[in-house]
C-alpha cells in the first residue's frame, strides 16, 4: 500500500528528487512554503470531489425529471442527442445539459485529402492561393497530432461546383468516426437586460 504518511519516516519529509530529508536540515521558508502547497492542493482536491459529486447529482436530477415529465405530462424537453433545457419557474435560472461527441478521423481522411489536392491541381490555371491555404489550414494537425474535425467540416461549406470536389466532401464525411461523448452541465442566470449569463463554475473565472 503506496501511503505517502506510512512511507516516510516521523521528522522527515521527501524532496523532489525522492530522497528523504530531516527536518533539521531543511529551512524554516521551504517548510512554509511546503505546508502552504500542500493544505491549498489538500482543500483544491477536497473541492473537486465535491464538484464532481454535485455534477453525479445534478445530471441525476434531470434524468429524473425527464423521467417523470414523460410518464405523467407527455412532455418533451430538450432538443437532439440528449441535449436539455430546464427554466425555472420566474424564469431567472436555467440548468442546460448538454452532450458532446468525441469525433475523429479514420484513414479514410487521407484519401479525402488526396482527392482535394487533385481538385486543386486539375482546375485551369491552379486554383486560388486563398482557397489552398485554407485547405493546408483546414488538415494541419492539433497538440494530440490529430486533425481538428471541425476545421475539415468547414470546408464543406465552400460552394464550388465540381463532381470531384463534392466526392471529397463526401469522403470527408465518411472518415468521421465518434469515439464516445461527454455529458455537460452549465448553469446561467438571468440579467437586468434579459439576457442569461453563465454561471462561472471554472475556478478561474470566479
Amino acid at each position: 500500500m503506496n501511503n505517502q504518511a506510512q512511507t516516510i519516516p516521523a521528522g522527515y519529509r521527501k524532496n523532489a528528487q525522492d530522497h528523504l530529508v530531516h527536518e533539521d536540515q531543511i529551512k524554516a521558508v521551504d517548510k512554509v512554503r511546503d505546508d502552504v502547497v500542500q493544505e491549498i492542493v489538500a482543500a483544491a482536491k477536497g473541492l473537486r470531489q465535491a464538484m464532481l459529486s454535485f455534477k453525479l447529482s445534478a445530471m441525476g436530477q434531470i434524468t429524473d425529471f425527464i423521467d417523470l415529465s414523460a410518464s405523467e405530462y407527455g412532455v418533451s424537453y430538450g432538443g437532439s442527442k440528449g441535449n436539455v433545457l430546464l427554466t425555472s419557474f420566474d424564469g431567472q435560472y436555467q440548468v442546460r445539459r448538454a452532450v458532446g461527441e468525441h469525433r475523429v478521423f479514420d484513414e479514410r481522411i487521407q484519401t479525402a485529402k488526396t482527392l482535394i489536392d487533385d481538385c486543386i491541381k486539375s482546375w485551369s490555371g491552379g486554383a486560388d492561393t486563398r482557397l489552398m491555404a485554407m485547405v493546408e489550414h483546414a488538415f494541419r494537425v492539433n497538440q494530440q497530432g490529430r486533425i481538428d474535425v471541425n476545421q475539415v467540416l468547414s470546408l464543406r461549406q465552400l460552394d464550388i461546383d465540381d463532381s470531384n470536389w463534392k466526392k471529397a466532401m463526401d469522403a470527408i464525411a465518411d472518415a468521421i468516426q465518434i469515439t464516445g461523448t461527454s455529458q455537460y452541465l452549465r448553469l446561467y442566470e438571468r440579467q437586468p437586460n434579459g439576457k442569461y449569463q453563465q454561471l462561472p463554475l471554472d475556478i478561474s473565472a470566479l
